[in-house]
């Protein structure tokens, strides 16, 4: 009897332990049922249980019970819950995610593309290295362990090649002289190896860049210049860090300057996003420090930033679509300086430049394996070259008042020749200008641009142009206009002004890290108009009003000793002809150090 009741007791402890853990309503059931609890300890209560088979299975009687009665509610609370979540969210985020792991997918292919052009570069590179090799007759085995072993080997077998000592009085004079002049062709050559070797490691360890992310999952690359420019002028110019015109000496002048400046520097961003419609995205971001001066002590080493270009590319297999603010690209070259970065040499000399809100249409034509033609067309936002009468608050110009963009168009006919490119271009322009009370200018240009290499050692670029109102590209020494009087009054005539100029540049490489480089530009507006009103008015310094032509020219030399280090000196000088005050020159002797990343 003490066993069974035992058992029955434990029995009904996991009962109501079951009961317990079941269901927390029937919990208070049972114990509104059977009242409060009595405080006996537990052992108590299993001593003074009695058998009763009949308590156990009514106890899982109402367990069974009461689960057939909440399962119903809880499944219909859970399909409650289930309900609430609206169909229309759950779609969109199934799609969001979609589109997320589309565009992930698209960022793997241009990563592993990206991978795989780098090794077909290091490739191509390794293979030069070791044509280079094999022209000094020694050619690299295949047991070579790299590109600087392959060098160290050569060199060291051009100099244990070397003549051995002379037996004395066995070996002739003249045998002796030809072995001195073997030794030092094999040293030139050894010298001439080293070069091109420290010039390819460079362009290979360019390869193994770390690339740089973004907040977002796209690639994105940083670049730019961190430049300094020493220079010293001799005569009176409009900015002796960057002259363009030349100007009489003013009374008390010391007749020249000297200073170095550090604003020249240039950081630029590039970021490469996902294919969209077919088309691989991009979009650039390049400022520098020439946007001013702080009016601080000393502000003139502290140049303030500014927006140089700023574009947006959808590029297809032969149509590009650019939105953005860029250079010209009906007048796309100039010529090479780095002691005028900041804007592009020749300004205000012959050459037509601008950095300007724009949108255009490109499209490529293949002729053949070494030639194409490429057809370009957009509109621009109007400039005339005034300048802004806030520092904050933006107001209509002469071109923006015309309520109309400006149009441009260029084509271009591009051939391979010896692995430079020869080039022929021609464009055009067209603004319309409105300077109030019904004085309106119709301002146009037509131009052609040229690059002709001589060669492997030589080439010769250009540019040439004919047009009237093209202060804003730079023209016309930054005149579209001159009136008759204040250009304020209502009643002051005004004209467009006329001019015609063009530059030309000869670039001379006597090795892949130096490069010569000499040219000449002009811009000359027409006397007739210069001359049309007794007093002429312009916008901007007075002193330009009577301007009547420009030219500049300047020679340079650049050394690169590694594809991320150049040095520069130039020189350049300026002759600037007024009505007013005859004819004015000015020099500037430039030196230059940059580094580039």
């Amino acid at each position: 009897m003490r066993r069974e009741q035992k058992f029955e007791c434990g029995q009904q402890d996991a009962v109501e332990l079951r009961a317990i853990g079941g269901s927390t309503n029937l919990v208070g059931q049972n114990r509104a049922t059977r009242g409060p609890r009595p405080t006996t300890p537990v052992g108590q209560n299993r001593a003074a249980c009695r058998p009763g088979p009949t308590v156990a299975v009514s106890t899982e009687l109402l367990l069974l019970l009461a689960t057939v009665l909440i399962s119903p509610c809880l499944a219909q609370e859970s399909a409650n819950r289930v309900e609430s979540v609206p169909a229309g969210s759950l779609s969109e985020e199934v799609r969001d995610l979609r589109e997320e792991v589309k565009e992930l997918r698209a960022s793997v292919a241009e990563m592993r593309a990206d991978s795989e052009r780098a090794r077909a570069e290091n490739s191509e590179l390794r293979r030069q290295l070791n044509e280079l090799q094999c022209k000094d007759g020694a050619c690299p085995g295949s047991t070579g362990t790299g590109e600087k072993a392959v060098v160290t080997g050569a060199v060291a077998q051009t100099r244990d090649n070397g003549p051995s000592d002379p037996p004395g009085n066995s070996q002739d004079a003249q045998g002796s002289q030809n072995q001195v002049q073997e030794e030092k062709k094999k040293s030139a050559r050894t010298a001439t190896l080293d070069e091109e070797y420290e010039l390819l490691s460079g362009k290979v360890d360019d390869q193994y860049q770390t690339k740089v992310e973004s907040t977002s999952k796209y690639r994105m690359r940083i670049s730019g210049i961190v430049l300094m420019n020493m220079f010293s002028n001799q005569g009176t110019v409009d900015t002796i860090d960057l002259p363009t015109l030349a100007f009489p000496r003013p009374a008390g002048d010391s007749g020249g300057s000297f200073g170095a400046t550090l604003r020249q520097s240039e950081l630029g961003f590039e970021v490469f996003g996902p294919r969209v419609a077919g088309a691989r995205t991009r979009a650039d971001l390049q400022v520098d420090l020439a946007g001013g001066f702080p009016y601080i002590p000393n502000g003139i080493n502290s140049g303030l930033v500014r927006l140089r270009t700023a574009t947006m590319r959808m590029d297809w297999e032969n149509t590009s679509v650019v939105a953005g603010q860029d250079g010209l690209f009906f007048s796309p070259n100039s010529p090479t300086s780095f002691a005028s970065l900041a804007e592009p040499a020749l300004s205000y000399a012959g050459n037509l430049w601008s950095w300007a809100p724009q949108i255009r249409v490109e499209h490529k034509v293949t002729l053949g394996e070494q030639s194409s033609l490429l057809f370009q067309a957009g509109i621009l936002d109007p400039v005339s070259g005034q300048f802004p009468d806030s520092g904050y608050y933006r107001q209509a110009g002469a071109g923006e008042s015309s309520r109309q963009p400006a149009y441009g168009t260029h084509a271009a006919w591009t051939r391979n020749v010896s692995g430079q490119p020869l080039r022929l271009g021609m464009g055009g322009f067209y603004s319309r200008q409105d300077y109030g009370y019904g004085r309106k200018v119709d301002a146009w240009a037509a131009m052609s641009d040229v690059e002709l290499p001589l060669g492997n050692q030589f080439s010769i670029s250009g540019k040439f142009y004919r047009g009237k109102g093209l202060g804003g590209l730079y023209g016309g020494t930054g005149r579209s206009v001159l009136f008759s009087g204040d250009p304020t009054n209502p009643y002051s005539e005004v004209i467009g002004l006329n001019t015609v100029g063009g530059w030309a540049q000869l670039k001379y490489r006597p090795a892949p890290k130096v490069e010569f480089n000499a040219a000449f530009g002009m811009d000359n507006p027409y006397a007739k108009d210069v001359e049309y009103f007794l007093y002429a008015q312009s916008y901007g310094d007075p002193r330009v009003a009577a301007l009547s032509k420009n030219r500049a020219g300047f020679l340079n030399v650049i050394y690169r000793p590694r594809s991320d280090l150049l040095f520069s000196a130039e020189y350049r000088r300026i002759g600037t002809d007024s009505i007013a005050t005859g004819g004015n020159g000015a020099g500037q002797l430039n030196l230059t150090m940059g580094v580039l990343f």
